[in-house]
């Protein structure tokens, strides 16, 4: 299964907020959205970063006397792995936990088409396990005339 097949499934919606955000609205637009993760794009809504529930976790342990003033670009990762919709969910399955990425971007052409969660990439693997499943049943149950 390619990554597109998982984005047609899943929709292309990617919220994204600028680097000069606070942590705390940040904080407030991945409850109302019920998402792990932002990109962090420019004022082109080229991507800068990505921040993530770990990343904000971490600037309230490490700054929690100034967490109401600071911005995202402070703890955001910058060094993305961004893979394209046409790669096969089972590189990205690799790529995601070899890397510990719960989120990524999905790039085509340099354009953003999506974002990626190891859980829609699971999810995708158990649906095309199971159809594969069934087929192999009603194959040895003789279900198919010839």
């Amino acid at each position: 299964m390619k990554v597109k097949d998982i984005l047609a499934s899943k929709g292309s919606r990617v919220v994204t907020v600028e680097k000069s955000t606070t942590v705390i609205d940040a904080m407030t637009i991945f409850s109302v959205n019920r998402i792990g993760s932002l990109l962090v794009v420019d004022k082109d809504d080229t991507i800068q970063g990505i921040i993530g529930a770990k990343d904000v976790l971490m600037a309230v342990v490490n700054h929690l006397e100034e967490i109401k003033t600071l911005s995202v670009d402070k703890i955001m990762t910058t060094n993305l792995i961004v893979p394209t919709e046409e790669d096969d969910s089972d590189y990205l399955l690799t790529v995601m936990t070899e890397n510990r990425i719960r989120h990524i971007p999905i790039l085509a052409n340099k354009e953003l088409k999506g974002m990626v969660s190891i859980g829609d990439v699971v999810k995708s693997q158990l649906k095309e396990m199971d159809v594969e499943n069934k087929y192999l049943k009603d194959y040895i149950a003789d279900k198919y005339p010839g």
